[in-house]
């Protein structure tokens, strides 16, 4: 007897999900209605019934799932198959706040399908970020256990409920649970597609440096009359500190800010120039026209592989309605670097302090109020699974699966790496125009669907190679 083809095993699991596509969608709107607001403790006892409905509901798969509770929200864990590569999949179940409610065009957790132009979504809180992310896994896992009584790969499933709220319970629980948690590549599912058509493999994470810095000159506010000119101004000194930070070209001028960042493999360029991307499009629709990064660099490039310096807020002196002729005690600003590569937040943190503090004139002091660090990711594609996981992808959509960046921060797979010891796979079905994080978001049902068959597709792919 021979050995089945790929297809022979696999197509009768997307035909499964074809299938029970209807049954997925309750389950999944069950667990949407349950309000797992991690960040107000109101709301703590929902975050445990999230994690309750998660350890049912894979018990009944045949996981070994249990609730871990935390000093915090509870972690669920649970495994399943005893051969194959050993792949860990993580989601959170816990999701941001509602505010504000008016906004919202029904209630956000009363999940309900609509109608739109663009096609069928689910609409509610935690529909795209994360529940129905994760459940795409879930239904993938069901549908391979209902047609071949097993799963293709060794499973653990890995839930966080602080997500949303910081994690803070999250690096303690990992070094705690090293050994349990440790497989050989894990999946995340909070990320997107690069386009409705284009699956992405996101393998380059930017990490972030916050900064808050504050000058302080005279020890009240002063009349603008009396003193101005002879007294020196601190929203003047951190103005002049701020345009200070890019060259005329637009590059950091932080001292050492560049050491440790990459340039593009010939290979990564091809494959992002092939992406057909409007940048104009992508500025015209926000309002404006023309790039602003590094000169030389495309669009992608500044916000997928480059680091960057931005003020997020500027406050001193009057700034209600109406004028009052002051010079401000002092200043602040609140500025983030997203870095790249090797690039290392502590020494940049020091560079940039160091920089503000030469800058100071005379009866001006400074003090800074770090807001994080934390570096970038970077996952190795020369990992075999990569190229599976990417062909996997591309015969379930329409466009090739392409590798890409992200520009912003998931620290969940720098934790992988610098904790666990090993690479993430970041694999996601959500779109721009999801609203995570805002009133009315949705999930396209599409995602969902095809969701579910790509990782079908992706657990074929890796468990044979």
């Amino acid at each position: 007897m021979t050995a089945p083809t790929a297809n022979a095993t696999l197509d009768p699991v997307l035909a499964r999900i074809d299938a029970d596509l209807p049954a997925a969608l309750d389950r999944l709107m069950a667990l949407l209605r349950i309000p797992s607001i991690s960040t107000d403790p109101a709301h703590a006892a929902a975050c445990v019934a999230a994690a309750d409905w998660l350890v049912a509901d894979l018990q009944t798969l045949g996981f070994d799932a249990s609730r871990r509770d935390t000093a915090g929200h509870p972690m669920v864990v649970a495994h399943a198959g005893d051969s194959g590569p050993h792949l860990l999949f993580y989601g959170h179940y816990d999701v941001q706040p509602v505010d504000p409610l008016h906004l919202w065009a029904r209630d956000p957790f009363d999940p309900v399908v609509e109608k739109t132009p663009a096609g069928e979504v689910i609409r509610g809180r935690g529909t795209s970020d994360d529940k129905g992310q994760l459940m795409t896994f879930v239904e993938a896992c069901r549908a391979w256990k209902a047609v071949h009584g097993t799963l293709p790969a060794r499973i653990t499933l890995f839930f966080e409920g602080e997500e949303e709220s910081g994690s803070p319970s999250l690096i303690p629980f990992m070094r705690e649970n090293a050994a349990e948690l440790t497989a050989d590549i894990a999946l995340i599912c909070d990320t997107g597609l690069f386009d409705h058509d284009t699956p992405a493999i996101t393998t380059m994470l930017r990490g972030l440096l916050g900064e808050e810095v504050t000058i302080t000159g005279p020890r009240m506010d002063l009349h603008s009359g009396m003193y101005g000119g002879a007294a020196i101004n601190p929203a003047r000194v951190l103005a002049r500190i701020i345009a200070a930070l890019h060259d005329d070209s637009g590059r950091v001028t932080v001292p050492g800010f560049y050491d440790g960042v990459p340039e593009l493999s010939n290979a990564l360029r091809a494959q992002w120039d092939g992406l057909g991307f409007d940048a104009e499009a992508f500025l015209h629709d926000v309002g404006l026209s023309v790039p602003a990064g590094e000169a030389g660099r495309s669009v992608l490039e500044m916000i997928w592989a480059r680091p960057t310096c931005e003020v997020n807020g500027i406050t001193g002196g009057y700034t209600g309605d109406g004028f009052k002729t002051v010079l401000p005690s002092q200043a602040r600003a609140k500025i983030s670097f997203r870095l790249v590569g090797q690039q290392d937040p502590v020494a940049i943190r020091d560079s940039f302090r160091a920089m503000v503090r030469a800058m100071l004139p005379a009866d001006c002091g400074v003090s800074f109020h770090g807001h994080g660090t934390s570096p970038a990711s970077t996952m190795s594609t020369e990992n075999p699974a990569f190229d599976a996981a990417r062909a996997a992808l591309s015969a379930e959509w329409p466009r090739p699966a392409a590798f890409v960046g992200s520009g912003g921060s998931i620290p969940i797979a720098g934790y992988f790496k610098d904790i666990l010891a090993m690479d993430a796979m970041l694999v996601g079905f959500a779109k721009d125009d999801d609203l995570i994080h805002s009133p009315n978001e949705k999930y396209d049902l599409r995602s969902f669907h095809k969701g579910i068959r790509s990782w079908a597709r992706i657990l074929s792919a890796l468990s044979a190679n």
